[in-house]
């Protein structure tokens, strides 16, 4: 069995997407709820919109917090999709970072746990 790095407990588990820069309120829902979570070793997966992808994750420190990035690929509006972005335990426990669509938009986000 693979060993699990220090730095992915910090970010285990499903984190609900509250706040996008630019995509908002009811969007973020459209087709399920917005989401990251992270797997084990280095899985995990994305959803908003009419988005949703598998996660390749490496986890490390950035400026001294635990930090989470990774690459992406699914769909958005069941066209092939891919990107990247990053995570960073932010404050009062929340996930704060960036999402990149590869040749597309970009936003910053903020999750919580749940």
């Amino acid at each position: 069995m693979a060993k699990v790095p220090r730095f992915a407990k910090a970010f285990a588990g499903r984190w609900r997407i509250v706040e996008m820069d630019n995509w908002h309120g009811d969007f973020l829902d459209l087709v399920d709820e917005a989401h990251l979570t992270f797997k084990g070793k280095s899985d995990g997966e994305i959803a908003f919109g009419a988005l949703n992808g598998f996660l390749d994750v490496r986890y490390g420190a950035r400026d001294g917090s635990a930090c989470a990035e990774f690459s992406w690929e699914g769909h958005d509006e069941n066209d092939p999709a891919c990107g990247r972005g990053w995570a960073m335990i932010g404050t009062a426990g929340r996930l704060v970072g960036h999402f990149y669509i590869h040749n597309g938009d970009d936003s910053a986000f903020i999750c919580e746990r749940g």
